[in-house]
């Protein structure tokens, strides 16, 4: 059961096991503490962790300022929807005129292994296509992250290209390339059944 509540203490929806709600500042030391871990960062940085001033000074206040410019996208960060326990962020980046946001995700080691990636998808998911105007989600992963490609597939999106992007700083996996994955309006399959509200 997905229940969006936008505007509730800054929560946007929940699920039967997540809450996902805006960051705020006393969000820094999650997001340090998340990015510290160097299996959570293996295929981002090849395991290096995000400095605390970058945490503090760059990223927290552009999400913080994102809110704003297109309601009901941006990046959440997800609670147990239990006991309130930081268990990462999901995300609806926008693009710049919102109709194609990013589906991202990134979760504490501890939450791996439980469904949990895929149940925030799919919520986010289904809540862009309830948003007038998004036309497209879509996602892109290192094509060695098997893990992340199945949560995109049991999301719904389907898989668009294999490409090789020019970083500055490759790490390893990199020589596979880059995946992008895809979901459009017209084939977007609401979750059937009871609860769905």
């Amino acid at each position: 059961m997905i229940r969006v509540v936008t505007g509730v203490d800054g929560v946007l929806l929940t699920t039967a096991r997540l809450r996902l709600r805006r960051f705020t500042e006393d969000d820094v030391p999650h997001l340090v503490e998340l990015d510290s871990d160097p299996e959570v960062m293996r295929f981002l940085t090849g395991g290096r962790p995000t400095p605390l001033a970058t945490v503090r000074d760059e990223q927290l206040p552009r999400l913080l300022a994102g809110y704003d410019r297109y309601p009901g996208q941006g990046r959440w960060a997800a609670e147990d929807a239990v006991d309130g326990t930081f268990l990462g962020w999901f995300a609806l980046d926008p693009s710049d005129d919102g109709a194609a946001p990013e589906l991202g995700y990134r979760l504490r080691r501890a939450a791996w292994g439980r469904g949990l990636a895929t149940e925030g998808a799919c919520a986010l998911v289904g809540h862009a296509f309830d948003t007038p105007g998004v036309r497209r989600v879509w996602a892109q992963t290192m094509a060695v992250n098997v893990r992340s490609r199945a949560v995109l597939a049991k999301a719904g999106l389907r898989y668009v290209r294999t490409f090789h992007a020019g970083w500055p700083d490759p790490i390893a996996g990199t020589e596979h390339g880059e995946v992008e994955y895809e979901l459009l309006r017209g084939d977007y399959q609401p979750p059937s059944g009871p609860g769905r509200r």
